[in-house]
């Protein structure tokens, strides 16, 4: 019942309470930024997923480049609608992630790592040397999403002919979101969700009684592509472009980031900490060169008190209180 009623709230706030309070204060500009967190979150909702099963993804810009890539080249040289190309670049990231995980994927954790670190600079550089890319100057102009209806009746409208297409990409993100964290949640407490843990806990134990290893490893990896690769659409529709530099190694690292941030151990860490990073870099702006230092400063300080994520600081207090 109060999970029920906690769920009812959030939607309440992300659906009625944000756009309320946007319109009362005429700060249109926070629709960008919250769509931004929102899609930045179902990216970091993939690394979580690799972390899942004890693995460290530092290569999500990979995919995010890759699925914006794909949604940008479908939309302007095909012309298909930015909706269809929506799945179709999560379905491209993820057999990527499937070719380079089968190899990669067999071997430790360490090497894992280090393989993922360098594939959002190889993504880049084949953005920057492929023709159909267009290589330094990317691909501009892309169009909003179109009309999407069915016998007739509109379910989706044409972005362009809407007086607020802000808050549009704002209801998708959001939604989009929502999705990614349900199937994510969903996940957990399936068959396959518990599966997926027994790899972080004993890989050699999960082996013994036929689990097969490698398969979930793949499977795992490829969920958490797919789910790069959405976002990356999402951003390349928003911002009607994108070049090669549009997600580069930083990004990979602030995905992991938020991750850790939020707290490994809970579904939804990655998205509250997708929140805090994001508005936490932008509030130090301010600082102008000591931005980056106070900045690290803080995220270190963050992780040291709170060694499990921001969502584990109730159980700490209330723990607190109780000796």
């Amino acid at each position: 019942m109060i999970r029920a009623v906690s769920l009812a709230a959030f939607l309440l706030a992300l659906y009625i309470g944000v756009p309320g309070l946007i319109a009362l204060t005429g700060r249109w500009d926070f629709y960008y930024t919250l769509t931004s967190v929102a899609l930045l979150s179902i990216g970091s909702a993939g690394v979580w997923l690799t972390f899942y099963i004890g693995r460290i993804n530092i290569g999500q810009g990979a995919y995010a480049l890759a699925g914006g890539y794909v949604a940008a080249i479908l939309i302007t040289k095909l012309g298909v609608n930015f909706w269809a190309t929506l799945p179709l670049a999560g379905l491209f990231c993820a057999g990527l992630a499937v070719l380079i995980g089968l190899p990669i994927l067999r071997l430790r954790g360490v090497y894992f790592s280090m393989v993922t670190l360098v594939l959002t600079e190889v993504a880049r550089l084949s953005a920057l040397a492929l023709p159909i890319t267009n290589g330094a100057r990317g691909i501009t102009s892309i169009p909003l999403p179109g009309e999407v209806s069915v016998f007739g009746l509109v379910l989706i409208p044409d972005f362009a002919t809407l007086e607020n297409p802000k808050l549009a990409f704002y209801l998708m993100a959001v939604t989009l979101m929502c999705l990614a964290y349900l199937v994510l949640w969903r996940l957990t407490r399936s068959r396959l969700g518990h599966l997926f843990r027994s790899l972080q806990q004993n890989e050699d134990l999960a082996a013994s009684i036929g689990v097969n290893i490698a398969l979930l490893r793949v499977l795992a990896y490829a969920m958490s592509s797919f789910m790069g690769g959405i976002a990356g659409a999402g951003f390349v529709v928003i911002s009607q472009s994108i070049y090669p530099s549009s997600f580069q190694v930083a990004d990979s690292v602030n995905f992991m980031l938020n991750c850790f941030l939020g707290g490994l151990g809970f579904v939804f860490g990655p998205m509250l900490g997708t929140l805090v990073l994001y508005f936490g870099w932008s509030l130090l702006f301010a600082a102008a060169k000591y931005q980056m230092l106070i900045y690290s400063t803080l995220l270190i300080a963050a992780m040291l008190v709170v060694p499990n994520g921001l969502l584990s600081l109730p159980a700490m207090l209330r723990g607190k209180g109780g000796k």
